[in-house]
């Protein structure tokens, strides 16, 4: 992967005192995942180019994968090429003097903006590359994108994700570097690192004094921190020096899941039968985990056999709506109660109960989060119930969905039948729970049911 930066300012060749690498040698950086070589291709008076070259390891990333990841995404995969997360990390080891806006030789010149270009052969992006427009131009850069085709040879496939970019404009290097940092984990999207508490101040420190009034910044968080809801609002509280900050969920994707399901009332089906596999289990406190505008607990309240009903979301907005559905009183003592909650770390409110419902939320959940929010349902709340739904991706077809497209635009993944069996009864056995399958709505005879649902019974002793 290949990362370079260019000035005019004359004497050019003061970017090296900037970067802190001498024009005239070839310097080698070890890094977790590979290495970082530094050489200059253009020197002179006028012009003056350095550029990073990304050995990316990529028996180092095997070692590194998540062990939940399908086998042959380890050895297939654009890492090596693109620039990603890597890049950031290594902009910080490598150009670090600069980042943090250091050089000790000219300190003047450091505080100075001079014309820089930037040049990415391949940068990953969404859509047809408008985005990376709105990203970077809102900053003052002047932005020059080319997307590629997946394979000159195969015109009909049409194009990749991956563009080759320049970026023109006059800036301290300091500030352009952190625009870089932040930005390039925002478009790519795959960060190859846990995303925690420590990337929200990250992202605060490398977007401050730009980040804040960006048209985008809402974007920039959510892509940054991996669309983490509590991350996310977090960061952009903070961001807005304290006032308080909706992170919108994405209507327009329920709209359009709703819109597929609807002809078969699907919805409706699915909550019937939580509420029998709930009722069945003999359950008389009850969590909804992810309980979003509340559809389910408005089921559950009318059943006078539930004596304690609590819904938690990550989302401020959706818990707005349910209270307002449901005309739920903050009160400790009330049936029914919603709160906050991240779904993932451990809450001493949301243990005790005799059943939890976990309803279409698993297939919203990346790879590293789902083995989280597992750990957290089966071993931290580990209620004597859990009733879970997810789709059946086999049905998708009788939805006229084409191959490979998910009926939500927000999920991860869509399990078949035989992948949730398999998924299923690895839970039971780690965390002592014996478990039941049943599917939901009406069964094709090759495709199965569109929604199917486990119920898991915590084993005796």
């Amino acid at each position: 992967m290949l990362f370079s930066i260019t000035t005019t300012r004359n004497p050019a060749t003061d970017l090296g005192f900037l970067l802190q690498k001498h024009p005239e040698r070839i310097q080698t950086f070890e890094l977790a995942f590979g290495k970082a070589h530094v050489f200059y291709p253009e020197i002179s008076p006028e012009r003056c180019t350095a550029t990073l070259l990304l050995d990316v390891d990529p028996v180092g990333l095997v070692r590194k994968n998540n062990p939940d990841d399908f086998a042959l995404r380890q050895y297939v995969n654009d890492r090596p090429y693109v620039a990603s997360s890597m890049l950031s990390v290594a902009i910080s080891k490598v150009f670090g003097t600069a980042l943090s806006g250091n050089c000790k030789q000219n300190p003047e010149l450091a505080e100075t903006p001079i014309p820089l270009e930037f040049r990415i052969p391949a940068l990953p992006a969404t859509g047809d590359g408008d985005f990376i427009r709105r990203l970077f131009a809102p900053l003052g850069y002047e932005v020059e994108f080319t997307g590629h085709p997946l394979d000159p040879n195969f015109p009909e496939w049409g194009q990749s994700r991956i563009f080759s970019v320049t970026l023109r404009g006059n800036f301290r290097l300091q500030d352009a570097l952190s625009h870089l940092y932040v930005l390039i984990p925002a478009l790519d999207g795959d960060k190859h690192y846990f995303i925690g508490e420590a990337e929200v101040e990250k992202l605060l420190r490398h977007g401050e004094g730009w980040l804040a009034e960006h048209p985008e910044r809402e974007t920039i968080a959510k892509r940054y921190l991996k669309k983490r809801g509590s991350l996310v609002r977090a960061a952009l509280e903070r961001l807005s020096d304290g006032e308080e900050t909706v992170v919108e969920t994405d209507s327009a994707g329920d709209a359009e899941e709703a819109a597929v399901e609807k002809p078969l009332s699907l919805n409706e089906r699915r909550m019937a039968a939580v509420v029998k596999a709930l009722l069945d289990a003999g359950a008389s406190s009850v969590v909804d985990l992810g309980c979003g505008e509340g559809k389910l607990l408005t089921e559950l309240v009318r059943e006078r056999r539930f004596s304690k009903i609590v819904g938690v979301d990550v989302s401020p907005r959706s818990l707005d709506i349910a209270r307002d559905r449901l005309k739920i009183i903050d009160d400790e003592t009330a049936r029914l109660r919603v709160f906050q909650s991240s779904l993932t770390y451990r809450d001493a409110r949301l243990t005790g109960f005799d059943a939890a419902a976990v309803i279409e939320v698993v297939e919203h959940l990346d790879a590293d989060r789902l083995d989280a929010f597992r750990k957290f349902v089966f071993r931290e709340v580990r209620p004597k119930t859990v009733v879970l739904t997810t789709p059946n991706g086999e049905y998708n077809a009788k939805f006229g969905l084409p191959a490979g497209r998910f009926r939500h635009r927000d999920h991860r993944f869509e399990w078949t039948r035989a992948e949730f069996q398999q998924w299923v009864d690895a839970v039971g056995e780690e965390f002592g729970y014996s478990a039941t399958i049943s599917f939901i709505g009406d069964e094709d005879e090759t495709l199965g049911a569109p929604t199917q649902m486990a119920v898991f019974l915590k084993d005796e002793g």
